[in-house]
């Protein structure tokens, strides 16, 4: 990238919908509360993208970070997504 590129970062949260199984985020509860590290009423488990468009123009940015969340990133069924424009 030039130095005079613009770069815009977005931010991807993909969780799993309440009511679906968290196996990974029981385990961790569970581990915690092995190590002593309790009281913990919940854990809930989230995988974060950031993509990253270079001179582009926000408002593409946003539509392309949607498509690649409904082609690729996550389920509509099972998951809860946030989308995000970071600022820097």
């Amino acid at each position: 990238m030039g130095s005079g590129d613009r770069t815009l970062r977005v931010e991807i949260r993909v969780e799993l919908k309440p009511g679906v199984m968290d196996p990974e985020a029981e385990t961790v509860e569970k581990s915690l509360a092995l190590l002593g590290i309790s009281p913990v009423s919940r854990v809930t488990t989230a995988r974060v993208y950031v993509l990253e468009f270079t001179n582009m123009e926000r408002a593409r940015a946003d539509a392309l970070a949607r498509e690649a969340v409904d082609r690729l990133l996550a389920n509509p069924v099972i998951h809860r997504v946030t989308v995000t424009p970071l600022l820097d």
